[in-house]
C-alpha cells in the first residue's frame, strides 16, 4: 500500500484489525484521523483566541481564568473517557462488540448524572470562582455570562470527550477525528457573528464566544449519538444498553475513578500555576494565556499520537498479545519526540511574531515571548512522557499515572513555580520553568516503569 493510500484509508476510516499485520500501519490508520481530530480542536482554540483577543485584555482574561477552571471539567470528561476506551478496546481486541456496546450505554449514563451535579453550583458561584482566580471587578463584569454559559454546558463538553473515547476504543478513530471536525467548524463559523454580530444577531461580545462553543459542541454531541443509535458503529446503543447494570458500571467507575482523578490533579495543578500567575496583573494572564493557547496547538495532536497508541495497547492485550502492543507505543514515542524537537526549535525563534499575532499589549507581548521560548526548551519531555502515560491508560492502569502526577505536579511543580516566580523574581517564566522540570521528571519516571511491563498484565 502507497503512503497516499494508506493516509487516505485512515481518513476514511476504513475497517482494520489492529490486533494482526504491520504495526506500523496500524498506528498510522489510528494516529492519522487522531491527529487530525486534536489539530482541529488546537486550531478552534487559537481562533477563538484571536477573535477575544480583538475585544480586548478583560477579554482575553476572562477566557483565560475560565479556560483554566473549566479544565476541571475537561478532566473529569477525558478522565471517565479513559475507562470506555480501555474497556471497549479490550473487548473489540477479544471480538465483543455487545460488552463494548453495553459499557457506552452505561458510560452515558453516569456522565449525565455526574454532569447535572456539577453545573448547578458552578453556575451559580461562577463570579465568586473568578474572584477566587484572582480577577478583578472589570473582569468579572464583562465576563461572567462567558463563564455561566460554559460551566452550564459542561454536560455537553463531558459527553463530546466521553463519545469520542468510545469510538477510539472501537478503533474508528476517523469517525471521532469528524464529530470534532464538524463541532468545532460549526464554533469557528459562529464565534465572529455571535461576538461581533452580522445582520440581525447583534454582537454579544464574549459571551457569544461561548454561546457559540456550546451550539458547536451540542451538534457535534447530536451527531455521535445519532451514529451510535443507528447502526453506523460496531458499538451500537439500542435499549438494552440503557438498563442499569451495576456490575458494568462498577467496571467503569474502578477505571474512571483513578482516570478523572488523574487529569484532575493536572488541572488543579494549572489552576494553582494560574492563580500566580494573576497576581502579577491581566497583561501576564493575557500573555501567558496566548502561549498556552499557542503550545496547545501544537501539543493537541501529539496528544492525538498519544490515543492512537492507547487503543493500540487496549485491543492488542485484549488480543493476548501484549509484545505486539509494546512495540508500537515505542514506535509512536520516536515519531512524537521528532515533531516536537521540530516544533520547539521554530517555537524558540518565532515567539515574537507569533505572540503579536494574537495582542497588541506591550506588556502581555513580552510576558507571552518569554513563556512561550521556556516552554520550547522543554517541549520534547511533554511527548517523552505523554506517550507512555497514555499507553498506562490503553492497559486500564489509571493509577500508575495518576501517582505519577501527583508526585510530579502536586509536591513538585507547585512549590517549584512558586518559588521561581514570587520568591526569586522570575514571574511568569518561573512559572513555566517548573512545568518544563516537573515534565522532565514525569517523563524518566514513565518511561522507566513502562519498560518495567507491569501494565502488560493488568486485568480489567
Amino acid at each position: 500500500m502507497t503512503v497516499w493510500r494508506l493516509l487516505l484509508s485512515a481518513v476514511r476510516g476504513e475497517a482494520y484489525d489492529y490486533t494482526t499485520g504491520s504495526v506500523r500501519k496500524a498506528i498510522v490508520l489510528l494516529a492519522v484521523p487522531m491527529m487530525l481530530e486534536m489539530a482541529m480542536e488546537s486550531i478552534f482554540a487559537l481562533v477563538d483566541t484571536f477573535f477575544v483577543g480583538q475585544i480586548g485584555i478583560e477579554a482575553l482574561t476572562t477566557v483565560g481564568l475560565t479556560e483554566v477552571m473549566m479544565t476541571l471539567i475537561y478532566s473529569i470528561g477525558i478522565g471517565l473517557s479513559v475507562a470506555p476506551m480501555a474497556l471497549i478496546a479490550r473487548f473489540i481486541g477479544e471480538k465483543n462488540p455487545a460488552l463494548a456496546s453495553r459499557a457506552a450505554g452505561q458510560s452515558i449514563a453516569i456522565t449525565l448524572v455526574l454532569s447535572l451535579l456539577i453545573a448547578v453550583p458552578a453556575y451559580l458561584y461562577a463570579a465568586d470562582l473568578l474572584r477566587l482566580m484572582g480577577a478583578g471587578p472589570r473582569v468579572v463584569a464583562e465576563g461572567i455570562g462567558y463563564t455561566r454559559i460554559l460551566f452550564a454546558g459542561n454536560g455537553i463538553i463531558m459527553l463530546l470527550f466521553l463519545l469520542n473515547g468510545v469510538f477510539r476504543g472501537a478503533g474508528e478513530a476517523a469517525t471521532a477525528m469528524r464529530v470534532l471536525w464538524i463541532a468545532n467548524g460549526i464554533n469557528i463559523v459562529l464565534d465572529p457573528i455571535f461576538i461581533f454580530g452580522l445582520g440581525p444577531i447583534p454582537g454579544m461580545g464574549v459571551e457569544g464566544a461561548a454561546i457559540a462553543t456550546t451550539i458547536g459542541r451540542g451538534i457535534g454531541v447530536a451527531y455521535q449519538l445519532y451514529i451510535l443509535a443507528t447502526g453506523r458503529s460496531v458499538v451500537r446503543l439500542s435499549g438494552s444498553r440503557w438498563t442499569v447494570d451495576l456490575s458494568m458500571q462498577i467496571r467503569i467507575l474502578r477505571i474512571a475513578g483513578n482516570g478523572a482523578f488523574q487529569y484532575l490533579i493536572g488541572s488543579a495543578c494549572w489552576i494553582f500555576l494560574a492563580r500566580i500567575v494573576a497576581d502579577f496583573g491581566s497583561a501576564a494572564v493575557a500573555g501567558y494565556t496566548v502561549s498556552i493557547r499557542l503550545i496547545l496547538f501544537t501539543l493537541l495532536p501529539a496528544w492525538g499520537l498519544s490515543n492512537a497508541a492507547a487503543t493500540f495497547v487496549g485491543q492488542n492485550l485484549g488480543a493476548k498479545q501484549p509484545g505486539r502492543a509494546e512495540t508500537g507505543v515505542w514506535w509512536t514515542l520516536r515519531i512524537t519526540c521528532i515533531y516536537l524537537i521540530i516544533l520547539s526549535i521554530g517555537y524558540y525563534l518565532l515567539a515574537g511574531p507569533l505572540v503579536r499575532g494574537f495582542t497588541q499589549d506591550a506588556q502581555a507581548i513580552d510576558y507571552g515571548i518569554g513563556a512561550l521560548q521556556v516552554f520550547a526548551i522543554g517541549y520534547v519531555f511533554f511527548g517523552l512522557g505523554l506517550i507512555p502515560v497514555q499507553a498506562f491508560n490503553g492497559a486500564g492502569d489509571t493509577l500508575t499515572p495518576t501517582v505519577l502526577n501527583f508526585i510530579c505536579l502536586w509536591l513538585l511543580e507547585i512549590p517549584l513555580s512558586y518559588y521561581f516566580a514570587v520568591h526569586l523574581g522570575y514571574e511568569v517564566r518561573g512559572v513555566i520553568w517548573a512545568v518544563v522540570v516537573a515534565e522532565s521528571v514525569l517523563a524518566v519516571l514513565a518511561l522507566v516503569l513502562f519498560r518495567r511491563g507491569r501494565w502488560k498484565t493488568k486485568e480489567i
